[in-house]
């Protein structure tokens, strides 16, 4: 690649953190490397193209300063890359993204715009509707309809026109091409190859700017940075009613998308991922989260990475975390192999107390397994536990959520996080609240769970503002809890018990419950 021609692309990452996580954004919540920004910018060098990552997000850029660096690195095309940290993210960012937009328009920049994220993916034809500031959108995860987009020599209505995967707009109307396939199984190591690491801005050595969950670092701000996260897998089998994950597999052109509709997992290889975990080993960097919503799902593909890794990890250094399946974690002989690999946390969906109610929600995804058990066996395996709660599912009560609390209590898990539940864009409950005509967010920022915005569903007894109080009520509860707090400073020590209590110092406020900011 000759890097001294023109920037066909410029890969641009916003957020909106002080509105997504109040005062939470400024010391306790993560920052994450932009993963999809990473392995779009690979695959375009693959293909011979030359692109640039303007990390806004991690470098904490003003609308001005993005600007004078987009005029700087004069790209044939911006796009906009827009996922995060938390499922909500893709839609929770949009905020960030829109503002940025809006500016960019404002000071004729002269670069047509684009974006790839999950909302957009979700709602192409909305998105394009209601923002002017962007010229056209991907409707799946975009690898080769950007590949082709970049091979025109302009982006003409008359060109866009006959590239698959994209929306945009001819004249006052908004056009959705036809559907653009996503990168086949057996090809993800040819046209996904990898991260552009090099691409990322650092202060003094690379991923420095990063920081991990407060959890994954055991509560210790020195352990946070540098942190990296990867995929080894894109997508998943299953089709749960309140997630989205799905929707970068989409192939149709649906007015709403629905992730539950493109169930689908597509794997990198062994020996390529080990590639990808030993360039950052090699630039220090530990701290490491594996995204995939369901690494411990497939033993073809987890089995032999966990055994490469455990080579990596003779002197236990690694940290690294990873979600799994509350039914797939059962056998002692793979939580031994996985502990081995550094892997010191897993992430697990539990959602809720209630049998009846999680079994519904999450459709199939779970076998009806007795979730103390599960846990007592990967505590014995000397492995931490993220515990991942939902209030506010179809038909929760505050009985049943008192239920969820309390299994809480009981399993005691070194890391605990609940969400009120979120029709999120891309999810089978935003459509069918779209169908029923519930409430939904107003706001790009009303998706986000820790916002002022925030607006989670409501149940047939409770409503919204019941929901977020019982939640972050439960958060403050339970990092408080005696038992809780003795357990971190067993296994982590006194500081990280006390850094948790300084951060339940911090008070969410939410409108929805009659706060003023």
């Amino acid at each position: 690649m000759n890097n001294n021609k023109q920037v066909d692309c410029c890969f641009l990452v916003t957020s909106n953190s002080k509105k997504s996580y109040q005062s939470l954004s400024s010391k306790y919540s993560a920052i994450e490397p932009p993963t999809w920004a990473l392995l779009l910018s690979q695959s375009m060098i693959s293909f011979g193209f030359n692109v640039k990552i303007l990390d806004a997000n991690a470098e904490k850029l003003s609308e001005k300063e993005i600007y004078q660096k987009i005029k700087i690195i004069s790209p044939r095309l911006i796009c906009f890359v827009v996922y995060g940290q938390n499922v909500n993210a893709g839609t929770t960012n949009m905020s960030g993204t829109i503002l940025v937009s809006k500016y960019l328009k404002s000071k004729n920049i002269g670069i047509p715009i684009s974006i790839i994220g999950s909302h957009v993916q979700a709602l192409p034809l909305d998105t394009l509707n209601k923002e002017e500031s962007l010229d056209f959108v991907f409707t799946n995860e975009g690898v080769y309809s950007l590949k082709n987009i970049l091979k025109l020599d302009n982006f003409s209505t008359s060109n866009l026109k006959n590239i698959k995967g994209i929306g945009y707009r001819d004249g006052k109307k908004s056009v959705l091409t036809q559907p653009e396939k996503v990168v086949p199984n057996e090809k993800m190591d040819i046209d996904l190859p990898g991260y552009a690491w090099d691409l990322l801005p650092f202060k003094d050595k690379p991923l420095d700017l990063y920081r991990a969950p407060m959890w994954h670092a055991e509560y210790d701000f020195n352990k946070r940075t540098p942190y990296a996260s990867l995929q080894t897998s894109l997508g998943c089998m299953f089709k749960c009613n309140f997630c989205m994950i799905n929707i970068l597999n989409r192939d149709n052109n649906d007015e709403v998308g629905v992730a539950s509709n493109y169930n689908n997992m597509r794997f990198w290889s062994t020996d390529f991922i080990i590639k990808e975990f030993d360039k950052l080993i090699s630039m220090g960097v530990k701290t490491i989260r594996i995204v995939d919503e369901m690494f411990l799902l497939n033993p073809k593909y987890y089995i032999p990475l966990c055994e490469k890794l455990a080579h990596r990890n003779k002197d236990d250094s690694l940290r690294l975390w990873s979600y799994s399946r509350i039914d797939t974690v059962k056998r002692p002989e793979i939580l031994k192999l996985v502990r081995k690999a550094g892997i010191k946390w897993l992430a697990l969906g539990i959602e809720s107390g209630d049998k009846a109610i999680r079994l519904e929600v999450s459709k199939g995804k779970f076998e009806d397994v007795d979730v103390k058990k599960v846990i007592d066996k990967v505590h014995d395996a000397d492995i931490n536990v993220m515990a991942n709660y939902i209030y506010g599912l179809p038909g929760d009560t505050k009985d049943t959520i008192k239920k969820t609390f309390d299994l809480s209590i009981e399993l005691c898990t070194a890391g605990w996080n609940t969400y009120g539940a979120m029709a999120l864009p891309g999810s089978q409950l935003y459509k069918d609240a779209l169908d029923k005509g519930t409430k939904l967010p107003d706001s790009y920022e009303g998706y986000s769970f820790h916002s002022y915005e925030t607006q989670p569903l409501s149940t047939e007894t409770l409503s919204a503002a019941d929901i977020i109080s019982l939640r972050d009520e439960a958060f403050n509860k339970y990092h408080t809890n005696k038992s809780f707090l003795k357990l971190i400073e067993k296994r982590f020590g006194k500081e990280p018990a006390n850094n948790i209590l300084n951060m339940t110092k911090i008070k969410l406020k939410r409108k929805i419950k009659g706060d003023q900011l």
